[in-house]
């Protein structure tokens, strides 16, 4: 039986935003997560169990409140998954500096968001690990890490830069502070093959080698 044309074109657009929306390819996971367009979970909201890539196109101008019930995320300053990152894990955010925390940067700005799926797929975060190199190419002096660190320093490593990192299992926030300070820096071991080579991968973001904090993303 011959398919109308109208309907054919509608679910050619349908794909098409899917693609736009899921430009990973994210396998189906028990995610949920809850945006809202006022501060205090206030205002229109929708709920979310995938990427989306732009806000705006669902009708937000701004997300400003948000709930995680459900799987670890990431929230970007800007659409398209670009600008600073924040780790988003369950819990409720009632305004931006809540997801921000001690950022030391004022950005009230969060345009997309993504399913960390490495978190999901790690039955205990306290499998995971990450070995991080004195220079760029994974080179120079190395050090594998297992736990959380507010300060990379007090724990030994020698300086307040990292060159380059290999995600080996989980997932990871590295912080330009101690403290879990700064940028924020998501690091995933399904993401660039774990390999981050140089600060250029860790994110749109990044601008320098310095990092001073890091620890595992919790479900």
């Amino acid at each position: 039986m011959d398919i109308p044309a109208v309907q054919t074109e509608r679910e050619e657009i349908t794909s098409e935003k899917m693609a736009q929306t899921n430009p990973l390819p994210v396998p189906m996971g028990p995610w949920k997560i809850t945006v809202y367009d006022q501060e205090n979970f206030q205002g229109r909201r929708m709920e979310f169990s995938a990427s989306c890539a732009n806000i705006m196109e669902c009708g937000f101008d701004n997300i400003r409140s948000i709930k995680v019930e459900c799987g670890a995320w990431i929230g970007y300053e800007h659409t398209s998954f670009c600008g600073q990152q924040f780790v988003l894990e369950r819990g409720e955010y009632p305004r931006w500096d809540a997801w921000s925390g001690s950022n030391a940067y004022h950005i009230e700005r969060l345009m997309s968001f993504r399913p960390i799926c490495s978190a999901l797929l790690l039955q205990n975060h306290k499998e995971s690990k990450l070995i991080i190199f004195e220079k760029e190419n994974f080179i120079g002096r190395q050090w594998e890490i297992c736990d959380d660190y507010p300060s990379l320093q007090a724990m030994g490593w020698g300086n307040n830069e990292v060159g380059s990192m290999k995600v080996q299992c989980g997932s990871w926030v590295a912080y330009q502070y101690p403290g879990y300070r700064g940028y924020q820096y998501i690091l995933e071991c399904d993401h660039h093959g774990g390999e981050y080579k140089h600060w250029r991968e860790w994110g749109s973001h990044a601008q320098t080698f310095q990092i001073q904090s890091m620890r595992r993303i919790q479900q």
